[in-house]
């Protein structure tokens, strides 16, 4: 009798696995046997949860009046008076104005220096004006902005154009993105991530970019972050009752279950194959809580389990007990790499909501 395809799969597996891990109770079938698998993929799932981060709150539109900063130039046009034009900032410069200092003042000359830090142009021509008129009788000038550069945005990763880039405007997620040029084809969408403050946002790039979702299209902050990952650098994260826990490198074909644990290599005693755990990372907002029975896999009776980048693996003890107790476990460790973890386990796991 010819054997099915999915047997054939197991017990390669199966082979395979054991001659990684020495492990003992897994024979080959033998020659001829088949053994239906029903559910395919599935079929050694034994649990399935859904979980996801709340959004932030919807922001109203910031105001559109750029409000000035430290290193924005400024250009100055006082009219009938050159001796008070503001010359360029250093001879090389080939903008003609002046760059606010760090305390937020403008040198004008003879006059001196005027703070215009956090006001708008329209405020700042007014301030400049007040400050004038102790040297001419009723002061005609213009001011405009020269240069932006005190409201950066920084795009990294796989953008055609990635780099720091200064915002003249308020811009939404969406146009910060097309400044660098977009993605290239080596974006991976699902873990890219804004991050504020030093925190990772809860926002599904991946959503708004692929699905249209506009609710993700959030208003960017001067010193935003966005960082979209190289999906050639793809890893999955192994844990529990292995000899080398930590990172494995995805496959260019592709990685399963069983690749990863024999590449941790399992400790020689205590170990529970019937309620292997995984995290996984489906957008920065939503992943699954998956239990495997990895032991049907190793007998042939489901077929080998694909992983997905960002896969945390937890191979539990012998009789080890809820998720709450293998998150608890692993949470050292994942703190500790927690800069290479997917945005989703990040903001579900590793940020405290104070």
């Amino acid at each position: 009798m010819k054997q099915s395809a999915p047997s054939l799969l197991g017990k390669v597996m199966c082979l395979s696995f054991c001659l990684l891990t020495g492990c003992a109770g897994y024979v080959d079938l033998p020659p001829d046997t088949v053994k239906p698998i029903s559910g395919w993929l599935d079929s050694s799932i034994v649990e399935r949860q859904s979980v996801s981060v709340p959004g932030g709150p919807a922001e109203p539109p910031p105001s559109a009046d750029y409000i000035i900063g430290p290193n924005d130039v400024l250009f100055i046009n006082i009219e009938g008076r050159p001796e008070f034009m503001v010359v360029p900032t250093n001879s090389s410069s080939k903008v003609q104005g002046s760059r606010v200092d760090g305390s937020g003042y403008v040198q004008i000359p003879i006059a001196g220096p005027v703070k215009v830090v956090g006001l708008t142009v329209s405020q700042a021509q007014d301030r400049i004006r007040e400050v004038l008129r102790k040297y001419l009788k009723d002061p005609w000038l213009v001011v405009e902005i020269a240069e932006y550069k005190s409201r950066p945005l920084y795009l990294l990763g796989q953008f055609r154009n990635p780099g720091t880039y200064y915002m003249d405007r308020p811009l939404t997620l969406a146009q910060g993105i097309a400044l660098g040029s977009g993605f290239d084809i080596t974006a991976d969408l699902r873990g890219a991530r804004i991050t504020r403050e030093n925190r990772i946002l809860p926002v599904d790039v991946y959503d708004l970019l692929v699905n249209g979702n506009s609710k993700e299209n959030i208003w960017l902050r001067p010193g935003d972050t966005v960082f979209i990952p190289d999906n050639r650098n793809s890893q999955v994260f192994i844990f529990g009752a292995v000899k080398k826990p930590g990172p494995v490198t995805m496959l260019q074909g592709g990685l399963n279950l069983a690749q990863a644990i024999g590449s941790a290599e399992l400790r020689d005693t205590g170990y529970d194959f019937k309620h292997v755990r995984i995290i996984r990372s489906l957008s920065a907002t939503h992943g699954e809580l998956l239990v495997v029975d990895f032991d049907r896999i190793l007998r042939g009776e489901a077929m080998p389990f694909p992983l997905m980048a960002g896969d945390i693996i937890y191979v539990p003890r012998s009789h080890f007990g809820s998720w709450n107790d293998a998150i608890a476990e692993i949470m050292p460790s994942l703190q500790a790499i927690g800069a290479i973890l997917q945005p989703f386990v990040n903001i579900k796991y590793l940020t405290r909501n104070d």
